[in-house]
C-alpha cells in the first residue's frame, strides 16, 4: 500500500481543543491510519516511512508539524499553525517475546508493552486487563493518548510511584525524513538489538536525552511508539469522606505521615491521596479522596457512578463546567449547590485502575490550572488561595494531589521527594483567568517556588520558565538540538515554545550544559 494513502488530508483549516477553550488556525489536519494488512509490525514500519515522508514535505514547504493526541490540553503547546497529524487511528499494541527484550533488563518480558502513539489510556487499560496487567498510574481523563499524556507530564496521585512519564522506558521517535531512533536510558536498557533492528531504527542509549524527551509536547520529533513498564493487575479500594479543616489535616497534607490519620484504615499508607476544598463550605470539612491498593480478585462489585454520572475517579473538571453562569453575589451559593449535588461521598468502592478512572468526556466549559509545589509549602499555598478567594470570589474549587518526583527533565512534578499538585478548577470566564493571574503573582511575591502543568492553563514567559527550571531548561534545549536533525528543528517548533522561551536559534550553536 502506498504510504501516502495512510495519511489523509481532511481540508480542515481550524482546530479546537477538547475543552473548547481556544481555536487554532492551521494549514491542514491529517488523519492517520495503519494499513491493516494483517501484519502488525509491517504496518507499523510502513507508517514510520509515511511519517518520514510528511516531515520531508514539511521541510520542503517550510511548514511546522504537530502530532495530535486526544486534544485534552488547555494550552497551545500541543498545537501548531502548520500541519496537525491526528494519531488516534494509530493504536496497535505489541507484547514482547524474550528475544525482543535486552538481556540486561532487570524485569520480565511480560512487564513490557510496546504501544503505538495513538492508543488512549482507556484502550490500554482494557487491553491490559485481559492480560491481567495494569498501568502503574494514570490521570483522571482517560481519553488522552498515551504519548499526549506522557508528553505533558500528566499525573495521578501515586506518591510512591510518580506520573505517566515515569512508567515509560523506551521511545521510538522519527526525528527527520531519513532517520528514526530507538531511545532508552543507558542505565536501564529494555530493547534487544533484534527489536531495534525489526523497527529499522537507530539505537541511542542516553539517560539525559531520554529524560529530556519524555516531557517534550511534540517538539522532539514524532514519537511513533512507546515502551511501557506495567505491573500485575490490582484493585483500588476507594473512599470519599469529609475531614475537618484543622491543624491535624494541615499536618497530614504537609507531611504525608498517615500515623493516626482520620482515614478509613488509619496508619495504612494509601496509593492515592487528595484533599479538595470548597472555599464556600470550609465548616463542612475538606473532601478527602483516598485509595488503597488491593490484591486482584474477581469477586467484587464493579464501581458505580453517582446520580450525576460521575465515577469515583472523576476530578473537579468533570463537573465544575456545569457552573455555566455565575452572577454577582451568587458565586458561593452556586458552587455549594454544584459540589453538593455532584461530589457525593462514598466508601469501599472497588475496581481496577481502568474502572475507577473512566472519564473520556467533558461537561461544560471549564478552566483548569495546576501547579507543582514542595511539601513544605502546602499549608502556605492553601492559606494563600483562601485569602485570595476572599478578594476575588473564585467560582471553583481547590484540590491537592501528591505525586512522587519525576525523572523527566521538564516534568512539572519535579519537587523531591514528593510534589504536591495544586489544582484550581473553575468556571470558564475572564474572572477565573484573572484569579489565576493573581495566584501566580502572589506566589512569586511570597517567593514560593512553583511549576505549571504543561497541559493546563498557565502564564509563562522566558524569565518565569528559567526561574522554574534553571539549568534543567538549558539541558532540555541542548538535548533537543542533539536529537533532532537540523532541518527538522523548525518543523517541530511552534509559536508557544518561542513565546515561552523553549527554543534556541536554529542556526546557533546549542547552549552548553
Amino acid at each position: 500500500m502506498p504510504t501516502e494513502s495512510l495519511i489523509i488530508k481532511t481540508g480542515s483549516k481550524t482546530w479546537e481543543n477538547r475543552h473548547i477553550t481556544f481555536s487554532q488556525q492551521i494549514d491542514d489536519l491529517y488523519d492517520m491510519w495503519n494499513a491493516g494488512t494483517g501484519d502488525a509490525l509491517a504496518d507499523y514500519n510502513t507508517m514510520t516511512v509515511a511519517i518520514q515522508n510528511e516531515i520531508r514535505l514539511a521541510i520542503a514547504d517550510q511548514k511546522s508539524l504537530r502530532a495530535l493526541g486526544g486534544g485534552w490540553s488547555w494550552t497551545r503547546i500541543a498545537t501548531t499553525p502548520g500541519r496537525m497529524l491526528n494519531t488516534k487511528g494509530l493504536n496497535t499494541v505489541f507484547t514482547l517475546s524474550p528475544a525482543s527484550v535486552s538481556t540486561e533488563y532487570t524485569g520480565h518480558p511480560e512487564d513490557l508493552l510496546f504501544a503505538q502513539c495513538g492508543n488512549s489510556i482507556q484502550e490500554l487499560n482494557a487491553f491490559l486487563k485481559k492480560k491481567l496487567r495494569a498501568l502503574k498510574t494514570c490521570g483522571a481523563s482517560n481519553g488522552q493518548t498515551i504519548v499526549g499524556a506522557m508528553s505533558t507530564g500528566t499525573h495521578g496521585s501515586a506518591f510512591d510511584f510518580g506520573a505517566i512519564p515515569d512508567f515509560i522506558v523506551g521511545l521510538h521517535i522519527v526525528v527527520g525524513p531519513a532517520r528514526h531512533v530507538w531511545l532508552e536510558r543507558k542505565s536501564y536498557p529494555v530493547a534487544s538489538a533484534m527489536l531495534v533492528d525489526k523497527l529499522h531504527a537507530e539505537l541511542i542509549q542516553d539517560d539525559d536525552l531520554f529524560n529530556a524527551a519524555l516531557v517534550s509536547f511534540g517538539s522532539f520529533g514524532f514519537i511513533h511508539g512507546v515502551m511501557l513498564e506495567t505491573e500485575s493487575i490490582y484493585l483500588l479500594e476507594c473512599h470519599r469522606m469529609r475531614v475537618p479543616t484543622n491543624a491535624a489535616l494541615d499536618k497530614l497534607m504537609a507531611t504525608l505521615n498517615f500515623f493516626h490519620a482520620p482515614l478509613p484504615h488509619g496508619n495504612q499508607k494509601p496509593f492515592h491521596f487528595q484533599a479538595l476544598f470548597n472555599p464556600y463550605d470550609l465548616s463542612g470539612g475538606a473532601y478527602i479522596n483516598i485509595m488503597y491498593k488491593r490484591s486482584y480478585h474477581t469477586n467484587y462489585e464493579s464501581p458505580v457512578n453517582n446520580s450525576g454520572g460521575l465515577s469515583p475517579g472523576d476530578d473537579a473538571p468533570a463537573f465544575i463546567g456545569l457552573l455555566s453562569q455565575v452572577l454577582p453575589g451568587t458565586t458561593g451559593f452556586l458552587v455549594n449547590q454544584l459540589v453538593g449535588a455532584s461530589y457525593k461521598l462514598y466508601a469501599n468502592q472497588l475496581g481496577t485502575l481502568g474502572e475507577i478512572f473512566t472519564n473520556t468526556t467533558t461537561r461544560g466549559k471549564v478552566l483548569s490550572a495546576a501547579i507543582g509545589i514542595a511539601l513544605n509549602q502546602v499549608v502556605a499555598v492553601k492559606e494563600l488561595l483562601l485569602k485570595l478567594n476572599d478578594i476575588h470570589c473564585f467560582a471553583g474549587v481547590f484540590a491537592f494531589r501528591y505525586v512522587k518526583a519525576t525523572s523527566a527533565t521538564l516534568g512539572f512534578t519535579r519537587f523531591s521527594p514528593v510534589t504536591c499538585v495544586v489544582e484550581l478548577d473553575g468556571v470558564f470566564s475572564d474572572k477565573t483567568d484573572s484569579f489565576f493571574g493573581a495566584v501566580w503573582h502572589a506566589l512569586e511575591q511570597e517567593q514560593i517556588p512553583f511549576t505549571f502543568h504543561w497541559g493546563k492553563i498557565c502564564e509563562l514567559n522566558p524569565t518565569r520558565l528559567k526561574n522554574m527550571y534553571g539549568s534543567r531548561l538549558t539541558s532540555w534545549i541542548a538535548a533537543r538540538h542533539k536529537l533532532l536533525d537540523h532541518d527538522s528543528l523548525p518543523v517541530f517548533t511552534n509559536p508557544q515554545m518561542e513565546e515561552w522561551g523553549l527554543t534556541w536559534p536554529v542556526d546557533a550553536a546549542p547552549p552548553k550544559v
